[in-house]
């Protein structure tokens, strides 16, 4: 039966005190303060977990491995924090890439108007909840081309597809993409005009736009990333530099990076990108531990993806 919650707030003092009990070796007390108070006790205790002992049958405790100092802890939140950054400054690039080619290609064959017809999108696709909820983000907007709009043209919230792609979320856009239609046969290859332009078969640019919207969320929620289980995970690739040895995981944050590597790479940037990252990366890949909690082979940085 569950029990009922009875920890108390502590101070920050007290949590500082309660930090030394379990062993936490604090050398700058008035600096631990502050950082406390800048970023809090709970979310800290994310980034310390890895720190904790264990018991002989792998449970853990909530004493401190011997000689774990406060600063190392703080240390690896500031990684993680870096490498959100750093991982949303792709993601923007990659999602305006996104944007510009369904677009292009979607208003060259359908027309400015062409989302608003379901005959448009494969016939499983949920069109009309779609185009609801992106009309109601439309209404909604402050934008001044949409204000502009508006109040010059008939037919609003209903706008051309080139405006609409810019006020609409990445899941939105990722679900956008899902609907487009691919049939061979018919002589109907949406996706694919698009997946080529960024060298990569149109299923697994879903696959990948989907797992990409997920770790969007986490990071625009300043939440844990560097060793996070990816809850939204992409589809194991037959491509030997996506699987083990050269990729040991598909569900940790290096096959993110791969992911968005290759978009980047695809879309003509992302070459002081990778570097930025490769310099965030390598004092912490240097830790047995650390990297393989970030799904990363040894030989990272010789990586056929990533180099």
């Amino acid at each position: 039966m569950p029990e009922h919650y009875q920890k108390p707030a502590l101070t920050f003092s007290q949590q500082l005190s309660l930090l030394q009990h379990r062993g936490l070796v604090v050398s700058d007390k008035a600096s631990a303060l502050r950082q406390l108070s800048a970023i809090s006790y709970y979310r800290l205790s994310a980034y310390w977990y890895p720190f904790r002992q264990r018991d002989g049958t792998g449970n853990i405790l909530s004493n401190f491995v011997p000689d774990t100092e406060f600063n190392r802890i703080t240390n690896l939140y500031e990684f993680d924090r870096k490498l959100r950054l750093l991982v949303m400054d792709a993601l923007e690039r990659v999602e305006v890439a996104v944007r510009t080619q369904i677009t292009y290609h979607f208003g060259h064959t359908y027309g400015a108007f062409g989302h608003t017809d379901p005959g448009n999108f494969h016939a499983q696709f949920k069109h009309a909840v779609w185009l609801s909820k992106l009309e109601d983000e439309t209404s909604r907007s402050s934008d001044e081309f949409i204000r502009h709009y508006q109040s010059k043209y008939d037919g609003f919230p209903r706008i051309p597809v080139w405006m609409l792609t810019e006020v609409m979320s990445f899941g939105a856009l990722s679900f956008f993409y899902k609907g487009l239609r691919n049939d061979r046969r018919a002589g109907i290859e949406d996706k694919k005009l698009i997946a080529d332009y960024f060298q990569i078969h149109h299923k697994r640019l879903g696959d990948w736009l989907h797992t990409l919207t997920y770790v969007r969320n986490v990071c625009a929620h300043h939440s844990r990333l560097w060793n996070r289980e990816l809850a939204i995970r992409p589809d194991n690739s037959k491509l030997p530099e996506w699987r083990a040895p050269w990729t040991p995981r598909n569900d940790r944050i290096f096959y993110i990076l791969l992911i968005l590597r290759h978009l980047l790479r695809a879309s003509g940037n992302g070459d002081e990108w990778a570097c930025a990252v490769s310099q965030l990366m390598a004092p912490f890949a240097d830790c047995d531990a650390q990297r393989c909690a970030m799904g990363m082979p040894e030989n990272w940085k010789e990586h056929p993806v990533w180099k």
